[in-house]
Parts: structure tokens; C-alpha cells; sequence
């Protein structure tokens, strides 16, 4: 798991950190809205006073808060999968791309030393094989608080 030097250094200070979760941009929304909301989201984040850790998976390996650049990467690249607590380690197994779902996020957001989580919404049942979300167990079992 690579921590950003900014959301690092202000976990070490004590400063407020929020986590964001990255399927929203991959999978919630269409390009160019999804990495228009994915920048007003961490803009929201920094106007309250808190450092914005969005948090996703690039070639394999987990990131806590994302470049600009890598936010964008995240957000306009096709193939794109969706990683869910059931199967986060073969998305970093294979060195896939991945947006984060919500009890993903807040999983590593935990692991992280992040206790705070904002979120537009919990997952449910969708219309894809295998992708029942796990947000409410996986809430219910993780140390963070969600803002949704």
C-alpha cells in the first residue's frame, strides 16, 4: 500500500484526513463528469480543512490519495475493475486498475491510519455476476466513520 507524501505527512501531524472512494469515478458516473466530481470532491474536502485521500488501485498496487495525474489516469482509462473486498487481492495479484469500493475503501482506509470516509452513497445489488455489495458488512466490521 503506497501512502501520497501529503496524506502521510499529515496522518504523522494529526491533521484531518478524509478518505474518498474511487468507484465512483470508475464505475458511478461517465467521463468527463466523473473526474469533474472526483476534483470537486477532494476541492470540498480541502475547503473544510482536511487533507482529500482518494484512494485506488493502479497497476497492482493500493493507493492512499492520488495524484492529480493519477486521479485523472484513474478516472479516463477503459479498462477498469472493480475491487471489492472479495476480490482486492487478485485485482493487486494481477496488476490490474481498480476503483475502490465502499467497504474497500474503508478497509484501507483503516489500514491506513484514515478514520474518517465520505461517500454519495452505500452500495447495493447490481445488475452485473458477482457484484452484491459488501458496504454495509464490511461497515459494520471497520473502525471508521462514514459521512454519506
Amino acid at each position: 500500500m503506497r501512502t501520497s507524501r501529503e496524506v502521510h505527512t499529515a496522518l504523522q501531524s494529526g491533521d484531518p484526513v478524509v478518505a474518498l472512494e474511487s468507484t465512483v469515478i470508475t464505475h458511478g458516473l461517465p467521463a468527463p463528469v466523473n473526474l469533474e466530481t472526483a476534483r470537486r470532491l477532494e476541492a470540498a474536502v480541502r475547503e473544510e480543512g482536511a487533507v482529500p485521500a482518494t484512494i485506488g488501485v493502479l497497476e497492482g498496487e493500493v493507493h492512499v490519495g492520488l495524484a492529480p495525474d493519477e486521479l485523472e489516469a484513474l478516472a479516463t482509462r477503459n479498462a477498469v475493475e472493480k475491487a471489492s473486498l472479495w476480490n482486492l487481492a487478485a485485482v493487486v495479484a494481477r496488476g490490474q486498475w481498480a476503483g475502490t469500493t465502499v467497504a474497500t475503501t474503508a478497509h484501507l482506509a483503516a489500514r491506513a491510519g484514515i478514520r474518517v470516509f465520505a461517500t454519495g452513497g452505500i452500495g447495493g445489488v447490481h445488475p452485473v455476476p458477482f457484484d452484491e455489495s459488501s458496504d454495509l458488512l464490511g461497515l459494520s466490521r471497520t473502525p471508521v466513520v462514514v459521512v454519506s
